[in-house]
Order: structure tokens, then sequence, then C-alpha cells
């Protein structure tokens, strides 16, 4: 016979338990059945796992060590059936989610559904303020946003980093430029996105610091009126780089003085945990948008 899983368990009961009697009891066995798998392990390694002293066993050195080693073995295979008893318990429920941009989000949430096709999906998109409260009220269970505080309210993870960059038409004479300063963009007809935005927060930065003065020509309460008035040509808006798949007649520009690279925080109220929330931490794919 080999170190199979049941003696494994067995023996590490005896060295927790200090007795033969009491492991059998943990182990819901008989006394002599706990007894004979030791024994038979002695027997064919040709060892000793435990001496007598007074009422009670006392592991020897070479027991100690193979503790050491097949509790670890124990802990995997425990979570290795909390796994598959989690894909089965997991047949329904319901999981709200709160983006601030369609993407990366929605990428976080095609590998949830994925991952497990069973769980009802509802997402609340809105501006950053908007989820920020959507998490706070209770609205929605997780959420996908940029630089999420650090306030103690909240459970964050960041999942990527991205930076805000300005789209104009792909017909735009600006089009092709590799970088723009904000007092070439000062120049244009911009589209602006309204105060409690995220996007917009960063773009006030930069043109505070160029010390350059703007009034756009058009403000806009969400990223995809942004895309669709860039579309139509009516002027140069501003996104977050991956905040958008589309590709259609758009052209994206790095802007010199916009802030560096910003955090994507997947977050949660820090008291939320739910089976859900953390199946949707430890869910999101590498995007490989680096």
């Amino acid at each position: 016979m080999s170190l199979t899983s049941a003696r494994i368990r067995t023996i590490n009961a005896v060295y927790e338990a200090g007795t033969f009697s009491a492991a059998a009891r943990r182990l819901g066995i008989s006394q002599p059945a706990v007894t004979q798998q030791v024994r038979e392990v002695e027997a064919e390694f040709g060892i000793k796992l435990f001496d007598r002293r007074g009422n009670g066993l006392v592991p020897t050195a070479i027991c100690q060590q193979l503790a050491a080693v097949t509790m670890r073995i124990q802990v995997a295979e425990s979570e290795a059936v909390s796994i598959l008893r989690q894909h089965e318990l997991l047949s329904g429920g319901e999981l709200r989610i709160g983006l601030g941009n369609s993407m990366p989000g929605m990428k976080f949430v095609a590998a949830f559904i994925r991952a497990y096709p069973n769980i009802s999906i509802q997402v609340e998109m809105g501006n950053w303020a908007s989820i920020i409260d959507a998490i706070v009220d209770q609205r929605v269970d997780v959420a996908v946003l940029p630089k999420v505080p650090d306030d103690g309210r909240f459970r964050r993870e960041v999942c990527f980093r991205q930076k805000v960059v300005a789209i104009v038409h792909a017909q735009h004479r600006m089009a092709r430029a590799r970088t723009v300063t904000c007092a070439e963009l000062s120049r244009e007809q911009l589209i602006y996105r309204t105060k409690q935005s995220s996007t917009q927060r960063v773009v006030d930065h930069a043109f505070r610091s160029a010390e350059v003065a703007v009034t756009p020509v058009i403000t806009l309460d969400t990223r995809e009126g942004v895309l669709e008035a860039v579309a139509n040509r009516i002027g140069i808006g501003f996104i977050w780089e991956h905040g958008s798949s589309r590709k259609d007649g758009i052209a994206k520009l790095h802007v010199a003085g916009l802030s560096g690279e910003a955090p994507e925080h997947i977050f949660c109220l820090a008291d939320n945990r739910s089976k859900l929330v953390e199946l949707f931490f430890g869910s999101h794919p590498s995007l490989g948008l680096r």
C-alpha cells in the first residue's frame, strides 16, 4: 500500500490529537482502525511515528517532518474540494456591477460570465461620482473605476493602469500627430465632460497647470456622447486610453502635460466579503492592453 490520503489524514489526526482515541473521534472512525493505519505505515516503511508517553503519544522526529509536508497536502486538498463545491453551489444568484467606463470593465464582466454562466449580472453605468455613490448606497455590489480613493470605506485592487488621451475624428488635421500640447488644443473646439467625471478632472488639472483658459464648445455627461460628438466632427474630446473599444473613424492623441498613468480599480465596500464579490475580484483577466 502507498501513503494514501486516508492514511495521511489519520496520521495527522493522531499528531494533532495526541491519542488514537481522540483522533478516532475527530475522524469519525473506530480507534482500532486508526491504530491499524498507523501501524501499517510504520511496518511498510520501517519507521516509528509515535512514542507512548504516559496516556498520550509523542510524535517522533520523522513524524514531525512528515506532518510538515502532509499538512500542506491536506490544505491543498481542502482548497481543491472548496473550488469544486463552489462551482456546484453557484447555480444561481445575482451580482450587481458598476462600471465607470464600458471598457475595460466589460472585459471583466465577460470573463466572469464565462467562468460563472449561471450567475445573473446587472450592470449600472455612470460617471465617476455616480458609481462611487452606487457602491456607498449599495445599489451595486462591486465596481470598476479609475482612481478610487483610499479612505477606509473601500476594499480596492488595482487591475491595471491607463491615462487620459485626446480623441479626434480620423480625418482631423491633428489625427496623425503623436503628441499635442494643451496650448495647441486650446485653439481647437473642445468637447468636455461634466465635473463629476474623473476624465474631466484630469483634463481640468492639465489646463490649469499649463495656465491655459478653455471654453468648451459642448459639455456632455457620458463618454458615449463624447465619442459620438467626435465622430460627428463637433470637436476634440478626452477619454481614458482604454475606455472604449471603438475604432471606427476616431484617432487617439497623447497630450503633453496630462497626468501620468492612473490606476483602474476593482472595488467594493470594505466589509463586503460575499462569495460572488470574492469571485469577481479573483476572475479578472490579464487584459493585454500594454
